[in-house]
């Protein structure tokens, strides 16, 4: 029979048990090991069969065994220090607090997923577990972030497989008070709501949830309340589901719903109201309208309201190709927004010109979220250096004019949470070499002296880890090997076969993550016969652990996920290949360290970053990949092997793939097995451990989340706060109405006549040009530009690469025409192919890139050739 009605029934704790509650409902518990272990010895069974969930658990324990607990004084004791540590670790100064200089008061996170832990699955991929990482390393870091997300009812899908091998997907339904969460509530007991106005005279209500990660408070908005009417309900029903309307209102929700409820957060419990807004990915965009919407209040006009916006606004793309964006039909946007639905103070024309595609090779009638976002935030970045280059050229049509090196689209290198990642038996290891303490701080913080000690940790004791985290990936993949086969429909009897899956003492590959066609799950699978031979070899075989999720609606990942299975089931190598459905945190945490080689061979450059090989490198895993994201940013030989790429814009894909697929194998036949399976004198594989050691101890300190959130805050959030103060009312309105000027005068800015002291076409390096420029600036003056020489080695094309800027100095008075006289000298400072070119370009004090405005100003083609702009 079904209830017709289901209730939450909370465990009453006896007094002296009272701090587990806490612990529970405090997220950290999910990187401090010493938490875990402490509900562990609560009752290791049932923490076994709650997956390591302490709500569960406390759920499930007897009242006999919590009285036994409340009288027991070893766990008393035990349950006293575990509570100080928290109250310690919550309320103690940290990095953020030992910095000098005027940092943010706090940080508004606004992300569509949060991977924090396998008991709260509100993610679906990378996205969602690198703002989970963020959110964990502030907290780690004591940098005062509010997180914002939706709390989605069914989550992302939970996966198996049919008997064929075709993905099946699974939407649990999700109650929110079984989950480590609280209500926010208003001072009268009422749960805190937020509303948004709909079309057609309709509500979208919304109550807030806040999961405590560590020290940062997570607010996540649930719209399945029965204020809604029953489509509001459903908007926040599933992670990326949907048609183009609902993903539009999550959007709406998560970003001008996520302000007002960071407002009612701060409003409620005192916490500093935020200086900084970071948007990651275009998704939660929205959140800038409602700013705006709050100056317009105060009596900002439009323009004003966006300047003062974007000063404290950081924005940061996670895709490398446009199809990665969300995009919306203009006239759906529009109908959104305007006197009759949400924001009616901002006119709908206006909003929609912030997200238009206005350049070439833009479609003019879609809204693109990730346009909205970079026209919204003054400061922006990709998440590597290789991604932060492909994003400036896929950015580059928002400043006409600038070469795309100058597109103002920075980067910063994602990193990982180490303390969520390291496996607890690398974490003792490195624990019993320097300290439990120097490790924890190495861990969340990093540096290099700290994870130097890894030099002196003994072959032996490397080696017997890496063989202890293989045997325990092993009876992990078999138990979930079996759990799949018999969801797949087979009897226990067809099983047997499983006690004989991989080998702790046999090479182990990892390859898991999302199965979009450019990360090429089947490559390995491009000759089968090779692939056959590395498996079985008879003395330096591999083995393969293979995991990963198609998006519900991509047949194409489906099929490739299909393809692979039906290998995997062959029963000439089902022993060394597997494939294990429902690919999340959990499995993950137990993949990583279990796998000697992370590969990676995606489609280059189409990875943004790629974090799964720096998890795997933590735990002392060595990568095998593409150089794409991380990997082309940081690879060394000392680190693993890089696999060479056809990436040619004239080759076709089959051909690419084939060429590919062989330089893999061949690195795994000649390079990586014999290294693996190579003894020295000490009958260990000691090039391959001294691999491991370099890894740990020179590419460790590099992936650190915590080294990623130090570097948001002193290159992109403090800044942001300095131009957000800055950015008064009166200093808005100057800057909106200068940029309003100079972009109505900018066709009257000229450069009109170039010369230099040097009239050959050669020169000697260190010495100096003497230049001389006249513009006209038309209405404009000379402190509203700025007129710079750009020099620097010139390609075969005359392009200037490598460019250096010089700013040159008005001279005099203006001409009887207004003209301006210009001079600098430019230092000859590399031999070769030079040359040089002068430009101007808007120029005021509160502009965090002359780019901004895409407004530039360079010589005509008489002007240029009569200036003599290249010495060779």
């Amino acid at each position: 029979m079904k209830a017709i009605r289901r209730f939450t029934v909370r465990p009453v704790l006896p007094e002296p048990l009272r701090p587990l509650s806490d612990l529970a409902r405090n997220l950290r518990w999910s990187w401090h090991a010493g938490t875990r272990d402490l509900f562990r010895s609560v009752d290791p069974e049932r923490w076994a069969a709650a997956g390591g969930d302490p709500m569960r658990l406390l759920g499930s324990v007897p009242t006999e065994r919590l009285s036994e607990l409340a009288g027991d004084r070893d766990f008393l004791d035990r349950l006293a220090a575990v509570a100080d540590d928290l109250d310690t670790y919550m309320t103690g100064d940290r990095w953020y607090q030992r910095q000098s200089g005027r940092l943010p008061a706090a940080v508004a996170y606004f992300s569509p997923e949060f991977g924090i832990t396998a008991a709260l699955p509100q993610y679906s991929g990378g996205l969602g577990i690198l703002a989970g990482d963020h959110l964990k390393a502030a907290s780690d870091l004591g940098a005062p972030l509010i997180g914002v997300g939706l709390l989605y009812r069914h989550g992302y899908f939970r996966q198996s497989l049919s008997r064929d091998g075709w993905q099946q997907e699974h939407y649990p339904v999700l109650d929110p008070h079984e989950l480590p969460l609280d209500q926010l509530k208003e001072s009268d007991g009422t749960p805190a709501q937020i509303t948004l106005a709909l079309p057609g005279d309709r509500s979208l209500r919304a109550r807030i949830w806040i999961a405590q990660v560590g020290r940062i408070p997570l607010l996540l908005l649930d719209s399945d309340i029965e204020e809604n009417d029953l489509i509001e309900r459903g908007v926040t029903d599933r992670l990326y589901g949907g048609g183009s309307e609902h993903r539009l209102l999550q959007e709406m929700l998560l970003g001008i719903g996520g302000v007002r409820a960071v407002r009612t957060y701060c409003g409620l419990t005192g916490h500093a109201a935020p200086e900084v807004f970071h948007t990651n990915e275009g998704h939660a965009g929205f959140l800038g309208l409602e700013r705006m919407a709050e100056l317009r209040a105060e009596g900002l006009d439009f323009d004003a309201a966006l300047e003062a916006v974007r000063a404290g606004t950081v924005f940061t793309t996670h895709t490398p190709v446009p199809a990665g964006i969300d995009r919306f039909d203009r006239e759906l946007v529009a109908r959104h927004f305007g006197p009759h639905a949400e924001l009616p103070d901002l006119e709908v024309d206006r909003i929609l010109r912030l997200g238009m595609e206005t350049y070439p090779g833009g479609e003019p009638n879609l809204f693109n979220m990730a346009v909205m976002g970079l026209r919204l935030a003054q400061r922006a970045n990709g998440v590597s250096l290789l991604h932060g280059q492909v994003s400036r050229e896929m950015f580059a049509g928002l400043w006409p004019g600038f070469d795309p090196e100058e597109v103002p689209i920075t980067s910063v290198t994602n990193g990982v949470h180490a303390p969520t990642w390291v496996a607890p038996e690398v974490y003792r290891l490195g624990a019993r070499q320097i300290g439990t303490q120097r490790a924890e701080e190495a861990l969340s913080i990093g540096d290099s002296d700290r994870w130097d000690s890894v030099a002196d940790i003994p072959d032996q004791d490397i080696w017997e880890l890496r063989r202890s985290l293989r045997e325990l990936l092993v009876l992990e993949v078999r138990e979930r090997l079996r759990a799949s086969w018999r969801q797949r429909g087979a009897g226990t009897a067809e099983l047997g076969w499983i006690d004989g899956v991989l080998d702790p003492d046999v090479l182990t590959i990892g390859f898991a993550r999302r199965v979009p066609s450019y990360k090429r799950l089947t490559l390995m699978l491009r000759d089968r016969d090779r692939l056959m031979d590395l498996l079985l070899h008879p003395d330096r075989p591999v083995q393969i652990v293979v995991a990963g999720k198609a998006h519900p609606a991509d047949d194409g990942g489906k099929r490739l996920i299909q393809e692979l299975v039906r290998f995997t089931d062959d029963p000439r190598v089902r022993h060394r290949i597997v494939f294990l459905p429902d690919y999340g945190m959990a499995m993950a945490q137990k993949l990583y360290p279990g796998c000697d080689i992370w590969l990676n061979n995606p489609l280059r450059p189409l990875e943004a970053c790629g974090t799964s090989g720096m998890k795997a490198a933590l735990n002392g895993g060595l990568n095998l990949s593409v150089l794409d994201g991380w990997w082309d940013e940081w690879f060394q030989p000392d680190f693993g092997w890089s696999i060479p790429t056809a990436d040619g814009a004239g080759t076709d894909p089959d051909r690419r793939d084939d060429i590919e697929a062989a330089a893999l194998y061949d690195l795994l036949e000649q390079r990586v097995t014999r290294t693996f399976y190579e003894r020295g004198r000490s009958g260990l594989p000691d090039r391959w451990i001294e691999m491991v050691r370099r890894t740990l101890s020179l590419l460790g300190p590099k992936v650190l989340a915590g080294r990623m959130v130090r570097e948001y805050v002193e290159r992109l959030y403090t800044p942001a706060a300095h131009a957000h103060r800055a950015m008064n009312a009166d200093a808005a309105r100057e800057l909106a109405e200068w940029k309003a000027v100079v972009r109505g005068a900018w066709h009257g800015v000229t450069v009109d006549h170039v010369e230099t002291s040097v009239a050959s076409a050669t020169a000697e390096l260190g010495s100096t040009l003497a230049l001389r420029v006249r513009v006209g600036l038309g209405s404009l003056r000379p402190e509203d530009v700025e007129v710079q020489a750009v020099a620097g080695r010139v390609d075969e094309e005359d392009r200037i690469t490598d460019a250096a800027t010089v700013p040159l100095k008005p001279v005099g008075s203006p001409g009887a025409g207004g003209e301006w006289v210009y001079e600098g000298p430019l230092s000859l400072d590399r031999t070769g192919p030079f040359g040089y070119t002068v430009r101007v370009l808007p120029s005021h004090r509160l502009l965090a890139s002359g780019a901004e405005l895409g407004l530039v100003a360079v010589p005509p083609e008489d002007v240029a050739e009569a200036a003599g702009l290249l010495m060779r």
